[in-house]
């Protein structure tokens, strides 16, 4: 594949393409925590009110969402280096939007193209095969890979340290000079290849995929702010879901769809896309409950009283461990396969759940169970675009990779939704605020172990796809 594609680069590393794609996806997985540090002052900021706020945050998880496999299908269609020089130039416009606003309007549409600009990262996956010696290709998955998780992980300390030495507008300046250097290394480094596949844009496909998760998401987002027995929230899933059945039955008629639902279904796939839903939730779960556990007031009597910076900074080793995992995650395939990685990675994941269920008392007990949870999330994470790319034809490689990306975003969507409506279930008042109590931390952490090995049985019925045979075009370019 390597020698069959590449066309311009002769004269370019690998190695300096890898590194180009992973800080691009770095980048673009910043901007999902990027405003965590401020969002409680964002009514005042943006002169709004606290539940309009709170779409500083959600509006970008949804557009996320509905670009990653978008994303996916357009790359197959026009070449995946074209796609990331336009998520990369999306990024830089949603970056300097932000940094340009100061209410509410602007600011969410620059929240949304930042949204978008996540379709870096699966496409970026895909591509990895095509420009990469096969000594390098699994290690290079996988750091790739890694950004998802990393990239959240370091966002928070890193954000907390400039709004503290800076203005809040600091934030976005730092994210459009981040992202103009992505787009100039992905121009400059990043080979074009011949991977144009014949097709069209399905339109309306992706319409109503836009129009199905935005709807259902928003529902699963919102119910604890709206009730989970409410109108709008049974409304919001209900009617998405009804437009996602009625999605899918117009992509079986389709002879080119946004998504091939029928190689979708093979056992492969789908298993590891369902494994992934449930990868994404427990790493989600931890990314949400440590930081409020490490900034809880020690007058409840279990919090540790730590400010956001010194939250993210505990946080942060959990980060770089999924990075330093990726090579390991690259050797464990090498020796075991994808699928028993997967298990391994999501057996780990949980065992940093159980570990901090014990562990709660001082924060370097709670580092310890992320830095475990974290190192499963950066062997687990690896491991799951290597399945889907074994498993899907070479000309439906971004889009298949974009959907798994689009299963561990629902994965992170509903651990969201889940996480704060079991610490809204349990709690006691300070100072006539309510807030979680230690018990509903433990259930959080239970819940998280449970949906990782939940994952791991999944990882391990998930059978072995032969290796794909060198497609037709492949040939006729050698």
């Amino acid at each position: 594949m390597y020698d069959a594609y590449v066309t311009d680069a002769s004269s370019r590393s690998p190695v300096l393409t890898v590194v180009a794609l992973c800080f691009g996806g770095l980048c673009a997985a910043l901007t999902q925590t990027l405003v965590i540090p401020i969002q409680s002052e964002l009514p005042r900021l943006l002169s709004t009110s606290a539940a309009n706020a709170s779409w500083v945050v959600t509006i970008t998880l949804l557009a996320a969402a509905v670009t990653m496999p978008v994303s996916g299908r357009l790359a197959d269609l026009y070449g995946k280096q074209r796609i990331l020089v336009v998520s990369a130039a999306v990024l830089v416009v949603g970056s300097l939007v932000c940094a340009l606003s100061s209410t509410l309007a602007p600011m969410l549409l620059g929240r949304a193209l930042q949204g978008l600009a996540m379709g870096f990262i699966p496409v970026g996956i895909s591509l990895m095969r095509e420009v990469t010696p096969p000594s390098m290709t699994s290690t290079a998955v996988a750091a790739m890979s890694a950004t998802l998780g990393v990239g959240g992980a370091i966002g928070l300390p890193l954000s907390a340290w400039i709004v503290e030495v800076g203005d809040w507008h600091a934030l976005f300046w730092v994210a459009t000079v981040a992202a103009a250097l992505v787009l100039v290394a992905v121009v400059v480094v990043v080979p074009h290849v011949h991977d144009r596949h014949d097709g069209r844009v399905d339109l309306v496909g992706a319409s109503g995929l836009a129009v199905g998760l935005v709807a259902a998401l928003v529902g699963v987002s919102k119910a604890n702010e709206w009730g989970w027995t409410s109108g709008r929230t049974l409304g919001a899933i209900a009617g998405g879901l009804v437009v996602l059945v009625l999605w899918g039955a117009h992509q079986l008629h389709r002879s080119d769809p946004l998504v091939d639902l029928r190689a979708t279904a093979k056992p492969a796939v789908l298993l590891t896309n369902v494994a992934a839903v449930a990868v994404g939730f427990g790493m989600m779960a931890q990314a949400i409950v440590m930081p409020q556990l490490l900034q809880m007031p020690r007058a409840t009597g279990y919090g540790l009283g730590q400010t956001i910076l010194e939250a993210g900074l505990w946080m942060a080793p959990g980060g770089l461990m999924m990075m330093l995992f990726a090579p390991v995650s690259s050797r464990l395939m090498g020796s075991l396969g994808a699928k028993i990685t997967l298990a391994i990675g999501a057996v780990v994941l949980g065992a940093g759940y159980v570990v901090a269920t014990v562990l709660m008392d001082a924060p370097w007990q709670l580092l310890v169970a992320t830095v475990i949870a974290s190192s499963g999330v950066g062997i687990g994470y690896a491991a799951m675009p290597t399945l889907i790319l074994d498993a899907s034809p070479q000309r439906e490689a971004a889009a298949a990779v974009g959907l798994n990306a689009l299963s561990r975003s629902v994965g992170t969507t509903v651990a969201s939704a889940v996480m704060a409506a079991v610490l809204t279930s349990q709690t006691l008042s300070l100072g006539g605020v309510a807030v979680p109590t230690q018990g509903a931390f433990r259930w959080c952490f239970v819940i998280g172990a449970i949906a990782a090995f939940v994952g791991a049985a999944l990882a391990l019925l998930i059978p072995v796809a032969s290796r794909r045979t060198v497609e037709p075009e492949a040939v006729a370019a050698r």
